[in-house]
């Protein structure tokens, strides 16, 4: 029996394309997103001739990457347009968090690039929108008495680097940084989420309208119990950055244990202390 869908595909894609429509676009985020993409390339310190980025929004990417040299794109679909062993770089451009399958993805990754290949992926983390959560589902409780998928679970640090791992990357590393944004209510928060794309688009997600009594119980909660200054609130967004490696006989090694031609005691001038 098939698993259930996390994502609604088809609800996805129109969030997407009404972003990119909008007068006002809320793309701050994946803006620094593309930023972070371009500073991490350069740090790599080597020129990639073959380069492909997966994602949504593609004419956003197109545009904000458009220094990159060679880069080619492709949809962030179940099964990848990817041709085996043809890029020695992937960037899986904030759209894994949507993924049924982000094991999946990035074993489909592994298997585009060629040894030494570089895999670069940046998604929201699990500290994203926990106030706006935490908010919803209190309010909605209390008003209907029930809940309902609001909000996507998404994976923490710890999880994701294991999950490099597990689809063969070496070197793998997950690290993130955390940006919180001041709104004036909770409207304001939900309208910038429109903007960027990143409404519910969960295919368990209810299919009627929310009773407005539920979204001012969840601006009333949200006042009290995460409030910035002047009368504003906060909403946090964790990016997490996934980093690894296809094998080459070029990269580091781990030294075999006991190897080691040093003591760590004398390297720190400290005294060792032997166990019993």
């Amino acid at each position: 029996m098939a698993a259930p869908l996390l994502t609604d595909p088809k609800a996805l894609a129109l969030h997407r394309a009404r972003a990119l429509r909008a007068a006002d676009p809320a793309f701050f985020l994946l803006e620094e997103a593309a930023d972070e993409i371009q500073e991490r390339l350069a740090s790599v310190n080597r020129s990639f001739t073959a380069p492909v980025l997966v994602g949504g929004s593609q004419d956003f990417w197109a545009r904000a990457l458009r220094g990159i040299s060679g880069l080619t794109q492709v949809p962030d679909q179940p099964m990848l347009g990817l041709a085996p062993g043809a890029h020695d770089a992937v960037i899986h451009a904030m759209a894994l968090h949507w993924a049924d399958d982000p094991v999946g993805q990035m074993v489909q990754s592994f298997r585009a690039l060629k040894p030494d290949g570089l895999f670069l992926g940046l998604m929201f983390g699990g500290q994203t929108l926990a106030e706006l959560r935490a908010c919803l589902a209190e309010a909605e409780a209390e008003v209907t008495g029930g809940l309902s998928p609001r909000i996507l679970p998404m994976a923490e640090i710890r999880d994701l680097g294991a999950l490099l791992q597990r689809a063969g990357f070496a070197l793998p590393v997950a690290d993130s940084f955390v940006r919180q944004v001041a709104y004036r209510d909770i409207f304001h928060l939900m309208r910038d989420l429109r903007a960027m794309g990143e409404t519910n688009a969960l295919a368990a997600r209810l299919r009627r309208p929310t009773r407005r009594a539920v979204f001012l119980r969840a601006a009333e909660l949200y006042q009290q119990n995460f409030p910035a200054e002047n009368g504003r609130i906060l909403a946090s967004f964790e990016v997490i950055c996934l980093t690894g490696w296809t094998p080459h006989e070029s990269q580091q090694k781990p030294l075999r244990p006991g190897s080691a031609a040093a003591r760590l005691a004398d390297a720190l001038n400290a005294t060792e202390h032997r166990l019993k």
